[in-house]
C-alpha cells in the first residue's frame, strides 16, 4: 500500500532536479541552472527560497535567483562559503541534487504593482533581487518608474556583468552603480558606499516602494536615506534571508524575538521588523 503525502508532509522531501547550466560569476560565486526530473516547475515568487540538500554532503538555503516568467526551469546563484555550497561548486551539468521548497512569503507583487520602485542592492544581496527585477522588467507594464541601485566594494565582485550592461541601457530603468574601492584606475563609474548614489536620484516618495537586499551593515544607512527621501516605514520592503535554516520553522535558527523568518518572511517591511532587537 502506497502512502499519500499531505501538503504538510511533502514539504520535508526533496524532489530531483538535475543541473543544465553552470556559469561562473566571479572568484566564488556561480550560478545553477535546474530541471526537475518530475518535469513540473519550481513554482515560485520572487523573494522565495528553496533548501538545496546533495547526498552525503548536508542541505542549505539558497534565494531563487530566476524569474517565475522563466519557464521550464530555474536558476540558483550560489557564493563557496560552506561545506554544502563549496561541494555544489565541484558539480557540473548532468549531476543531481535534491530539492525541497519553495519557502517564504516572497515580496508583495500585488501591493508593488502599478508603484513606483527602488531597487538597492548590495554585493550577493542582488542574488535574490534579481528575481524580482527580472519579473518587474518582464511584465513592465504593470508598474511605474523603476530604478535600481548596486553596489558591491571592489570591481572585480560584480555579478550577473551582461545583466548590468542590460540594465545600464534599457530605457525602462534608471540604473546606477558603484563600487567602494578601486585598485587601480581601470573602474570609471562611481566610487563610494552605495548610499553615495541616492543623492543622484529623484523619487515620489508617495508612489514608490524601495526594496533592499544587502548585507547586513547595509541595511541601517540604506533605511536612513531611504526615510530622508520620504519614504513611509511601510514602503520600505527587506529580505532577511540570511538568517534561514532548516525552511520550515523546526530548527529555530531564523527567529527573531519570536519571529520566524522562514515562516513569517523573510521578506518584511521595515514597519514590521523596525521594533524587533536584531533584526535590522
Amino acid at each position: 500500500m502506497v502512502m499519500q503525502l499531505t501538503a504538510k508532509q511533502s514539504i520535508f522531501l526533496p524532489r530531483i532536479a538535475q543541473i543544465v547550466r553552470v556559469d561562473s560569476l566571479s572568484d566564488r560565486e556561480k550560478v545553477f541552472e535546474f530541471v526537475f526530473d518530475d518535469g513540473k516547475e519550481l513554482g515560485h515568487k520572487p523573494g522565495q527560497f528553496v533548501e538545496v540538500s546533495i547526498f552525503g554532503v548536508g542541505e542549505a538555503p539558497i534565494s531563487v535567483t530566476s524569474s517565475p516568467t522563466h519557464k521550464g526551469s530555474f536558476e540558483l546563484a550560489v557564493r563557496a562559503a560552506g561545506s554544502l555550497t563549496n561541494h555544489l561548486h565541484t558539480l557540473g551539468k548532468g549531476a543531481k541534487v535534491g530539492i525541497r521548497g519553495p519557502f517564504g512569503n516572497g515580496f508583495p507583487l500585488d501591493t508593488l504593482k502599478g508603484q513606483d520602485l527602488l531597487f538597492v542592492a548590495g554585493g550577493i544581496g542582488l542574488f535574490p533581487l534579481r528575481s524580482l527585477i527580472n519579473y518587474v522588467m518582464d511584465t513592465r507594464q504593470d508598474f511605474g518608474e523603476v530604478t535600481t541601485l548596486f553596489g558591491c566594494r571592489s570591481p572585480q565582485e560584480r555579478i550577473f556583468l551582461d545583466q548590468l550592461d542590460t540594465w545600464n541601457s534599457s530605457k525602462d530603468m534608471c540604473f546606477l552603480e558603484t563600487v567602494d574601492r578601486v585598485p587601480d584606475d581601470s573602474w570609471k563609474g562611481n566610487v563610494g558606499v552605495i548610499t553615495t548614489l541616492f543623492p543622484k536620484i529623484n523619487i515620489d516618495p508617495k508612489k514608490t516602494y524601495a526594496i533592499v537586499v544587502g548585507p547586513p551593515v547595509m541595511y541601517r544607512f540604506v533605511i536612513a536615506e531611504c526615510l530622508k527621501k520620504g519614504l513611509a516605514e511601510d514602503h520600505i520592503i527587506m529580505s532577511l534571508e540570511r538568517r534561514m535554516k532548516c525552511g520550515v520553522g523546526k530548527c529555530g535558527h531564523c527567529q527573531i524575538n519570536g519571529v520566524y523568518c522562514c515562516q513569517e518572511g523573510p521578506v518584511f517591511t521595515y514597519a514590521q521588523v523596525k521594533s524587533l532587537k536584531e533584526a535590522v
